[in-house]
């Protein structure tokens, strides 16, 4: 990826630790979405950070890493990408852990459809480590 991408605001949105500026994509979701120079991905520390992984995943149709990230009994076949979609933002109301290996993320993702009015996609979802992963 180019080194003036990786500087772009990141899709998910988050802040830096004050709060007041959005932090750049190689800083943040790009850490996990972006493979080193091995070819690596890193993992998202936590259930939000995977959450909002995510999130950037979808704006920027990264398959592959959506794909990698969907536990494996509910992991579409393939995943098609709606053209034209435009992704208005994400909030992350709450997350929590809820056992062992296992957290919870409620969130709240807008886009708009190239045809028809703006949604929100408001959903609490849940994560587990499996495999280390």
């Amino acid at each position: 990826m180019k080194a003036c991408a990786l500087q772009a605001p990141c899709p998910c949105g988050r802040l830096d630790a004050k709060g007041k500026k959005g932090l750049a994509y190689g800083a943040c979701c790009g850490r996990w979405l972006e493979p080193d120079a091995h070819g690596v991905h890193a993992l998202a520390p936590d259930a939000e950070g995977l959450m909002r992984s995510r999130y950037s995943a979808f704006v920027l149709e990264r398959a592959d890493y959506l794909r990698a990230s969907w536990a494996e009994s509910h992991r579409p076949p393939q995943i098609a990408f709606e053209p034209g979609v435009k992704w208005l933002g994400l909030e992350v109301r709450a997350q929590r852990v809820t056992g062992e290996n296992r957290a919870e993320v409620e969130f709240v993702a807008r886009l708009k459809p190239a045809q028809g009015a703006a949604t929100r996609l408001h959903e609490r979802s849940r994560f587990v480590c499996a495999q280390g992963r």
